[in-house]
């Protein structure tokens, strides 16, 4: 198994969480306007409690998106600083991914909804469904308004799990377009660190470990996304 450190600061959580041999250390604070502050702190804490450097580990997750433009180009430039010092590559999870994967850790369930608000009357919106231990993407992710949320194959005998701020903000209005059952689980659900583990370890052993000037945010606005571009 490989010893990976990752990073998330794409909503208002700020998590860090370091796995190395096997056990896992954790920092993680609901901070909006403190990531800058807290993040490389963390690190050090996690890195001092294991007692290791950056050069023991196989690589830095990152949390790659959608979330907060501003949180994730502070994720972006730590991750790369971090991983251009140390040598190592970098593994890109999503944060839909990892509050579906935070849903299986703490409840078990295996079929997530997850919806992040994504300011604007729109929802950054995945479905996820348990596949050897990891909640997997089914379909694609996208932006869209709840009104236009769809779910892959819906089965009215599955009960989904709605997570996210999405479901906090719209939850009326998802329902009312899925017509599914579900349960909406109001208590925020952040993608901390931890949750992007089991992701990463999968990808780093299959070997798609890219090297750190390769690691981008991932929007899914292309709007956001072409005036990050030009600036």
């Amino acid at each position: 198994m490989p010893n990976l450190l990752a990073i998330d600061t794409a909503t208002e959580a700020c998590s860090v969480a370091l796995v190395f041999n096997q056990q896992v250390f954790t920092r993680s604070k609901i901070a909006p306007r403190e990531h800058g502050e807290l993040i490389l702190p963390m690190v050090d804490e996690v890195l001092k409690e294991a007692k290791v450097k950056l050069t023991d580990l196989d690589a830095i997750v990152y949390g790659q998106g959608p979330g907060a433009f501003t949180g994730l180009r502070i994720c972006i430039s730590v991750v790369q600083g971090l991983a251009f010092g140390a040598g190592l590559p970098v593994i890109g999870i999503s944060s839909l991914q990892a509050m579906a994967q935070g849903l299986y850790s703490q409840r078990k369930e295996k079929h997530a909804l997850a919806a992040i608000d994504a300011r604007m009357g729109e929802v950054y919106w995945g479905q996820y469904e348990l596949w050897d231990n990891v909640m997997t993407l089914v379909g694609s992710e996208t932006v869209c308004s709840p009104e236009l949320v769809t779910v892959s194959a819906p089965n009215a005998s599955i009960v989904y799990n709605g997570v996210g701020t999405g479901w906090k903000t719209y939850a009326s209005e998802l329902s009312a377009t899925l017509n599914l059952p579900t349960v909406i689980h109001t208590e925020p659900l952040y993608p901390f660190a931890e949750y992007m583990l089991p992701m990463a370890e999968r990808l780093f052993e299959q070997g798609q470990a890219i090297p750190a000037e390769q690691a981008v945010p991932v929007y899914l606005r292309d709007n956001v996304a072409k005036k990050a571009k030009h600036q």
